[in-house]
């Protein structure tokens, strides 16, 4: 029917005329109640939202002289948080003096990645940022039999 016809029918109706796919040949259009039409879309949008898995950034921090036992710690801490399907930044932070030993202490970070291979794969390979050295972990995705 003709655009006219429909506002005329929807006026009667006391309800509006909103067109549902503009894009069509012809135009495809509705007479409905707008208001309730918009508070469906935004229901549906926060089902949508609430079905989504938000991966959360978690960080562990390093110094260049950490203990063994202290880095043991840190990695339970990582494996924890892998296993709940969160990533994992790895930082080594350096202060002072530490800034003259970079390329040496970065075997730290390496060693961390390979005692949790068996967890996770490297997202993004270890990576200077000013005072600092860091690297991400992706938890390692299983495959499905």
């Amino acid at each position: 029917m003709s655009a006219r016809e429909a506002q005329l029918k929807a006026r009667e109706a006391d309800l509006d005329l909103v067109m549902v796919s503009p894009n069509a040949h012809p135009p495809v259009c509705k007479i409905i109640d707008y208001g309730k039409y918009r508070y469906e879309l935004a229901r549906k949008e926060k089902e949508a939202k609430k079905k989504q898995k938000v991966i959360e950034v978690k960080e562990i921090r390093f110094s260049p002289n950490i203990d063994e036992n202290d880095l043991n710690t840190k990695l339970n801490n990582a494996r924890k948080f892998l296993a709940k399907g969160n990533k994992v930044k790895l930082t080594l932070r350096f202060r002072g003096r530490e800034m003259a030993h970079i390329r040496e202490s970065r075997h730290i970070l390496d060693d961390v990645a390979e005692k949790l291979a068996d967890v996770a794969t490297v997202e993004k390979p270890s990576k200077q940022e000013g005072r600092s050295v860091s690297l991400v972990l992706a938890p390692v995705k299983e495959s499905k039999k």
